[in-house]
Order: C-alpha cells, then sequence, then structure tokens
C-alpha cells in the first residue's frame, strides 16, 4: 500500500476528489496518509480532519525564502515516507531538490489542456480568463508529473471540456473542476498506485 501525501493551501476541493474515491474504493494500492498545507487554517485540513487523516502546516510565510521552505517540505515527504505527492491546490512553487528527490512521484492537476494557457502565472482563474479570451471553443484538465519547469513535465491524462457561449470565468472554472479535474486526479493517483505508470524519454505509457 502506497503512501500519498497531499499537499495544500486553500479550500481542498481536489482533496475532497482524492477523498471520495479513496472511501469509495476506486484509488488502488495506495492511500492518503498526510495532508500538508502552506497555510494555517484552511478548509482543506478541516477536509481531512473530518476523515481521520493527519495534518501538518507547513507555513510558507515562516520561512526566508524557497529553497529554506523546500527544505522543510521536503524533510516532512521523508518522516511521512512519501511514495506519491499529489498538488492538489498547492499554490506554493517548491525549489527543484524537492523534485530530484521524487522523480515522477510528484504529480499536479493543470486547469487546462497543456501545453494551452500553463506556465508561471498561469494558475486559478487567470487560466480560464486567458481561455475564455482567445476564444478556444474545448479547454479542460490535465494531470502531470511535476519537474522543475513549471506546468512541463510528464503528461499523465487530460480530459477535454466544452466552453459554453456567455461562459464567464467562475462558470468554466466550475465546470472543469466537476467535469475533468475531479475525474482525472483520482484516476491517475490510482494509476500510479497500481505499479501502471511508465516514463520514458518524457512520455507517460499506461499499462
Amino acid at each position: 500500500m502506497k503512501n500519498i501525501v497531499v499537499l495544500v493551501s486553500g479550500g481542498g476541493t481536489n482533496l475532497q476528489a482524492l477523498i471520495d474515491a479513496q472511501e469509495s474504493g476506486s484509488i488502488q494500492g495506495g492511500r492518503i496518509t498526510c495532508v500538508i498545507s502552506s497555510k494555517p487554517g484552511v478548509y482543506a485540513l478541516e477536509r481531512a480532519k473530518n476523515h481521520d487523516i493527519k495534518t501538518r502546516v507547513i507555513a510558507r510565510k515562516e520561512f526566508a525564502d524557497s529553497v529554506e521552505y523546500s527544505k522543510a517540505i521536503l524533510e516532512a515527504l521523508n518522516e511521512e515516507k512519501a511514495d506519491l505527492v499529489v498538488y492538489a491546490g498547492f499554490m506554493t512553487i517548491l525549489d527543484e531538490l524537492v523534485v530530484k528527490a521524487y522523480p515522477n512521484k510528484m504529480m499536479n492537476v493543470h486547469p487546462a489542456l497543456i501545453p494551452s494557457f500553463c506556465g508561471k502565472g498561469y494558475y486559478g482563474l487567470r487560466v480560464h480568463e486567458e481561455a475564455l479570451k482567445k476564444g478556444v471553443k474545448l479547454t479542460g484538465a490535465t494531470v502531470h508529473f511535476v519537474t522543475e519547469v513549471c506546468d512541463g513535465g510528464p503528461i499523465i491524462l487530460q480530459k477535454a471540456v466544452e466552453v459554453q457561449s456567455g461562459d464567464t470565468p467562475e462558470v468554466l472554472q466550475k465546470r472543469v473542476m466537476e467535469q475533468a479535474e475531479w475525474k482525472i486526479l483520482p484516476q491517475a493517483v490510482s494509476l500510479f498506485c497500481e505499479d501502471r505508470l511508465t516514463v520514458k524519454d518524457d512520455i507517460v505509457y499506461i499499462s
């Protein structure tokens, strides 16, 4: 049984999707053993506590820079014996020392079809604002492995979502979460825990 550690910074809707999938038996071969937040008092911590999942707060503001913060996160991941690290609305960029310690063992869900609308500065509502500005007819979500390149890691799963006439960024954000993010993130986590993902030349193969 693999240990899944989830990193959060806010409300934890993606964390809830993972918890729901775990409780319904959709995640095979792994379980969420710890939730680590970059901020105290966020609702994601309550979600974890409501399901008897261990929580830790490692507040970003208590560290001088991203390297010091990353060292603290890495130490915590090692203490928790993490097999898989999942970013679920984790809004802090970690130094590459963490990624190097967990190569192809950290995954993130991004609310667009990478390589569109991704990279530095593309998070939250801005992703959906830019998609609507561009007039795309399809958007969606991507689960990818985390590398030192922001949103640049090997793509695990993608799911398309239709853009509808009259969409606002908020409406589109909600549809992408409900129809894509909350479905493919637990699926990707389960595939990892079942040892069904192989990375070769930056391409993910699913067995």
